[in-house]
C-alpha cells in the first residue's frame, strides 16, 4: 500500500457521491459531513515506575439526530483527530443503514497497549473515563470496544462512571463482560454480520457459497470469527494474515486451529497447515471468490486495487478501501459490501445489549443471533432495492443513499432549534 488517504476526506467523498441520488438540500448534506463536536484531551497517567506520561485522546460525536451517539474506543499509535471524526461519521451511517435508533460517535487514545502493564492501562482507561463522564450516559453517548480494547476496558469505564455518578447504569457502555451486563453473541457479532452479508451477496449474484474460496486479511476478533463462520457455511478459507504476515493453503485450513496457534505464538505465521507464507498485500490480491479485509482502514489503495482478484469483498474493517480503490473496483465489477453494512453486527448487538440493560431482561444467544440475522438481511435488501432503483454500480453509494436519507429525514422531522 503506497497511498495513505485521509479517512475523514474519504468519508466526505462517499457522502458527496451519494448526495447526487438524494432529494436532500445541499446545506443539509454539508451539515451531515461534519461532526457536531470533538473532545480532544491530554491524559496524564502515573506509570509503574512512578514517572508520569501524557497521552492524547479523542471522542467525536458526529450526529445524534436518530438517537444517542454510539461508537467504539480504540487504543492505537495511529489514532488521530481526523480518524475518529471519520469513524464517528461511518458509525452514524452504519446505525442508519441497519435502522437502529442510535447516532454515531468514536473515540481513541494514542497508545500502543503492548508497551504498558495491565495496571498502567487500567489507570489510563479510568483517566479517560473521567474525562468522558460529562459526555456519556445511556441517553447521551454509549461507547463500546474497538481496536485493542475489549470487555476489560469497557468494565473499567463502566465502573469509573458508576462510581463517580454514584449510580448503577450498565447501559452507559456496551461490549461488557456478561457478568457486568454484557450480551450473549456480542463477541462474534462483527464477524457474523460480515459473513451474513457475504451470504446474501452471493445469493443476489447467483454465486454458490459452498466451496467458495476465501481470504481474510487481519486475524483479530472480527477476522478470525468471520473465517470460522464462513468455513461453517461451507466455504474454504485458503489464506489469512495478521500484522506479521500471511499464510496460504490452496486446499484450505482449519481457521479455529489457526487462531489457537496465533494465541500460543503471537502470530498466524508458521501455522503448520500453511503451504506458503505471504505478505498482507499478497493475501489481499489472491484470486479468491471472497475477500474479507478485517484490519485497519486504507488497506487497499488505488495502486493495490488494480491487482485485486476477488469477486466479492465484505468489509469487516472500517474504511479498508480508499476512494481511488473503490472507483477501480467498481469499474472491474467487484461487488463490495460496504463496511457500514458488512461490519454493522457489532453496533447492532451493542444496541441489543443497551436494550437489555435498560430493561434488565437478558436474551439467549440464539435470540441475539436470530435478531441480528433479520436486521442484516433487511439492510441488504434495502441496499439491493436502492441499487436497482437508481441503477447504481457501487453498493457503497447505495448504502449511503439509504443511510443519509434516514438521517436527513430525522433531522427534517425534528426541525431546527434556534
Amino acid at each position: 500500500m503506497s497511498e495513505t488517504a485521509n479517512p475523514f476526506e474519504s468519508l466526505q467523498s462517499q457522502i458527496d457521491e451519494a448526495a447526487g441520488y438524494l432529494d436532500v438540500e445541499a446545506d443539509v448534506i454539508e451539515r451531515l459531513k461534519h461532526p457536531e463536536r470533538v473532545l480532544e484531551t491530554n491524559l496524564t497517567v502515573e506509570l509503574d515506575d512512578g514517572s508520569l506520561e501524557r497521552f492524547k485522546a479523542f471522542r467525536s460525536q458526529f450526529n445524534g439526530d436518530r438517537g444517542p451517539y454510539k461508537g467504539g474506543i480504540r487504543y492505537h499509535p495511529q489514532v488521530s483527530r481526523d480518524e475518529v471524526k471519520a469513524l464517528s461519521g461511518w458509525m452514524t451511517y452504519k446505525t442508519a443503514i441497519v435502522d437502529i435508533p442510535l447516532g454515531g460517535g468514536k473515540g481513541g487514545i494514542v497508545v500502543d497497549p503492548d508497551e504498558y502493564s495491565t495496571g498502567e492501562l487500567e489507570r489510563l482507561t479510568r483517566s479517560f473515563a473521567k474525562e468522558l463522564r460529562p459526555m456519556i450516559g445511556e441517553d447521551r453517548d454509549i461507547p463500546a470496544p474497538d481496536v485493542n480494547t475489549g470487555q476489560r476496558e469497557m468494565n473499567w469505564i463502566k465502573d469509573t462512571y458508576e462510581t463517580l455518578e454514584n449510580t448503577t447504569e450498565p447501559g452507559v457502555i456496551t461490549g461488557k463482560h456478561l457478568a457486568s451486563g454484557g450480551s450473549e453473541g456480542r463477541v462474534e457479532a462483527t464477524g457474523r454480520s460480515t459473513v451474513l452479508a457475504a451470504r446474501e451477496a452471493f445469493e443476489y449474484l447467483g454465486k454458490d457459497l459452498e466451496g467458495a474460496t476465501v481470504a481474510v486479511q487481519g486475524y483479530g476478533n472480527a477476522g478470525w470469527i468471520a473465517a470460522k463462520l464462513i468455513d461453517e457455511m461451507g466455504a474454504t478459507v485458503v489464506a489469512a494474515s495478521d500484522s506479521s504476515g500471511g499464510i496460504y493453503n490452496p486446499d484450505g485450513f482449519d481457521p479455529v486451529a489457526a487462531k489457537q496457534y496465533k494465541n500460543e505464538t503471537g502470530s498466524i505465521v508458521g501455522y503448520e497447515e500453511s503451504e506458503d507464507e505471504l505478505t498482507n498485500d499478497e493475501v489481499l490480491t489472491l484470486d479468491v471468490d471472497l475477500l474479507i479485509p478485517a484490519a485497519l482502514e486504507n488497506a487497499v489503495d488505488g495502486d493495490l486495487a488494480t491487482d485485486i482478484n476477488a469477486d466479492v469483498i465484505s468489509e469487516a474493517a472500517n474504511g479498508p478501501l480508499t476512494p481511488d480503490a473503490d472507483r477501480i473496483l467498481e469499474n472491474e465489477d467487484v461487488f463490495v459490501i460496504p463496511d457500514i453494512l458488512a461490519n454493522a453486527g457489532g453496533v447492532t448487538v451493542s444496541y441489543f445489549e443497551w436494550v437489555q440493560n435498560r430493561q434488565r431482561f437478558y436474551w439467549s444467544e440464539q435470540k441475539v443471533n436470530e435478531e441480528l440475522e433479520g436486521i442484516i438481511v433487511d439492510a441488504f435488501d434495502a441496499l439491493v432495492g436502492t441499487i436497482e432503483e437508481h441503477d447504481l454500480d457501487n453498493p457503497r453509494t447505495a448504502a449511503y443513499v439509504v443511510a443519509i436519507q434516514r438521517v436527513a429525514d430525522a433531522f427534517d422531522e425534528a426541525g431546527t432549534f434556534p
